[in-house]
C-alpha cells in the first residue's frame, strides 16, 4: 500500500517525516491553503532520498506556473486538485511527471467524471467534497468506492485518522493503491505529528 503524507512546509518536520519512509510527500502550492508551502527550503527537499517522490499540489493553476515551481523544487510529480482539464494531465505526463488527479467525492455518480482522464494520469485521488479543495478532515462514505469501475489506481484521502487503520485494511477494491494523510496528523497546519504518524503506520 502506497503512503502519501501531504501538506508539509517546515524543514525539520520534512526531515522527520522522511525518516518514516513514505512513498510520496506532498507540498501544497495553493495560496489559499493554510498549508501553502511557498517558499520552501530547497535544501530540505534536496536532502530527501530518491525513493520518496516529491509531489506538488496545485488548484486551477496555469501550466506555466506549475512547471516553474516543478523545476524550482525538482518535483517528481504533480497533483491537480481543482477542475483541471484532461489536456493538462496529458501534457504533464508527457513531460515525465507522475500525475495525480484529485476528484471530490460526494456521491457514487462522481466516479463517472473520471472516465475522461483514463490513460493520462498515474493515479486518481478520491477526497471528500468541500468548498476548500481538501484538508477538511472529513471522510466520505468509503462504501461507495465499490462504484468506481475505472482502470486507473486510486489513493484514498479525506479525514483519515490514526484509528482508521483497521477499516483501511478491509478495503478490497482491486484499484485501491494507497492512502493520503494530512489534517488528522498535524500539530498545526503544515506541521505533522510524528508520534501519531508512527502509531498509524505501525497499526497498518
Amino acid at each position: 500500500m502506497l503512503l502519501k503524507i501531504c501538506g508539509l512546509k517546515y524543514p525539520e518536520n520534512i526531515q522527520a517525516v522522511s525518516a518514516l519512509k513514505p512513498d510520496f510527500m506532498g507540498f501544497i502550492f495553493y495560496p489559499k491553503s493554510p498549508r501553502y508551502a511557498e517558499p520552501l527550503d530547497s535544501t530540505a527537499l534536496n536532502a530527501l532520498p530518491a525513493t520518496i517522490k516529491k509531489i506538488g499540489v496545485f488548484v486551477n493553476e496555469d501550466l506555466e506556473n506549475i512547471l516553474t515551481i516543478a523545476y524550482k523544487y525538482r518535483l517528481d510529480g504533480l497533483q491537480l486538485h481543482g477542475t483541471e482539464l484532461v489536456d493538462m494531465c496529458r501534457e504533464l505526463k508527457k513531460l515525465g511527471y507522475i500525475v495525480i488527479k484529485a476528484f471530490p467525492v460526494a456521491e457514487a455518480y462522481n466516479f463517472k467524471v473520471t472516465k475522461a482522464y483514463e490513460g493520462v494520469c498515474d493515479y486518481f485521488l478520491f477526497d471528500t467534497k468541500t468548498d476548500s479543495y481538501g484538508g477538511s478532515g472529513v471522510k466520505f462514505n468509503w462504501q461507495i468506492l465499490k462504484d468506481y469501475k475505472g482502470e486507473t489506481p486510486f489513493l484514498l484521502s479525506g479525514g483519515i485518522a490514526v484509528d482508521d487503520a483497521e477499516a483501511i485494511m478491509k478495503i478490497e477494491h482491486p484499484k485501491f493503491a494507497g492512502i493520503d494523510l494530512n489534517s488528522k496528523f498535524e500539530v498545526k497546519p503544515g506541521m505533522k505529528n510524528i508520534p501519531l504518524l508512527k502509531e498509524f503506520i505501525g497499526n497498518l
